[in-house]
């Protein structure tokens, strides 16, 4: 099996719709290459879908005529080969030539070429340069500011570093950060209304909690939290397929309540190469509608005195001091604690942390006192 090859079968399935986390691993599974060919399948796979759009504008200078699906593919590859990864021309040009369909390899072969001579190029504009779409570019600029958006967005399209918590669970230093941060005590009862796949759940269960109640809509990632749970030989996680609109929890039961909602993921976009293509503006007004319900419900839960916790793993102003704004007409009971410390930044009543500043994911914080 060709490793390049195994990576366009990647990239025709990401176009149909599968996830890339998921449909790399799976092709890898069965495909019983090596150790190094395995990682350079991740790296192609991951890379041309992250620099989609950059490949394409490369490529599409020296087409005359729409080319199929699979071309296109094999023409990405070739470009991300070529302009990101600094494979020589000679290498990129010939082995990906080798695993295209035969009636377009004369036409790959041209088009490679070309793009290999008009190296280093001349971008039209920043989110061609980066690969994004123009309002994921415009609306952090708008969020942010310029400069610390630009700084994201680079930071995103470098492959996230792997980190491990003392217990041996993978999971990235912002999430770690953020379960630090609900200051679970021993004995409390803690809430995690959408916990798949239970990192945050596990690791506030592993911090001392008397019971973390881990809640996810979805059975599947219900299943994900119990798994890492049983996985990490932690007993005071109770798993539960639950609504966190219609928490599982008692009214004023919990000592402390995290909701780390489902939001349009802008601050892990390194972690997801094909979320930037899916994700969409209007999907954003659905997120906050459903954050807001989240918090609605899972103030109810929280003992008075006790603390809740919002997190998102996003950057948009909506998801954050907008929701925050709501949240101190809505519940003007829960007062805000003070924000975590640098590398996290203030913003609203709560924290920001870029991806830039760190070299983690970007995520937002919010910590609240019930009165």
């Amino acid at each position: 099996m060709d490793p390049r090859a195994l990576a366009v079968d990647a990239l025709d399935r990401i176009d149909g719709g599968a996830y890339a986390n998921l449909v790399v691993p799976a092709l890898l599974d069965r495909s019983g290459l090596e150790r190094r060919d395995r990682d350079l399948v991740t790296e192609l796979a991951y890379g041309t879908t992250r620099m989609r759009r950059a490949c394409d504008w490369l490529v599409d200078a020296h087409l005359a005529r729409p080319v199929e699906p699979r071309v296109r593919n094999v023409l990405r590859l070739g470009a991300y080969q070529l302009a990101f990864l600094g494979t020589p021309p000679h290498a990129a040009v010939g082995e990906t030539v080798e695993i295209a369909p035969r009636r377009a390899r004369g036409l790959v072969n041209a088009v490679l070429r070309r793009v290999a001579e008009g190296l280093p190029p001349q971008w039209p504009d920043d989110a061609t340069r980066l690969s994004y779409p123009d309002w994921i570019v415009t609306g952090l600029a708008d969020d942010l500011g310029s400069d610390a958006a630009l700084g994201a967005l680079e930071a995103m399209n470098r492959p996230a570093a792997v980190t491990r918590r003392a217990d041996g669970y993978v999971q990235d230093l912002a999430s770690q950060w953020v379960s630090e941060l609900v200051e679970v005590e021993a004995g409390d009862r803690v809430a995690d209304v959408a916990a798949g796949p239970g990192g945050k759940a596990t690791g506030m269960a592993g911090a001392g909690a008397g019971v973390v109640v881990a809640g996810d809509v979805r059975p599947h990632r219900a299943g994900l939290v119990a798994g890492n749970a049983r996985a990490l030989g932690l007993a005071n996680v109770a798993t539960v397929v639950a609504d966190g609109r219609r928490p599982p929890v008692r009214p004023g039961a919990a000592d402390r309540v995290l909701v780390d909602a489902p939001c349009s993921g802008l601050g892990v976009l390194r972690r997801r190469p094909d979320a930037r293509w899916r994700i969409t503006p209007e999907d954003i007004a659905d997120l906050v509608a459903l954050q807001r319900a989240l918090m609605d419900a899972a103030a109810t839960t929280v003992r008075p005195g006790g603390v809740l916790v919002y997190s998102a793993c996003t950057l948009t102003a909506a998801e954050t001091v907008g929701l925050d704004g709501w949240l101190a007409t809505a519940h003007p009971d829960l007062h805000p604690l003070e924000p975590p410390d640098a590398p996290w930044e203030p913003v609203g009543r709560g924290a920001r942390l870029l991806p830039q500043a760190a070299d983690t994911d970007g995520m937002y914080i919010l910590r609240t006192r019930r009165s």
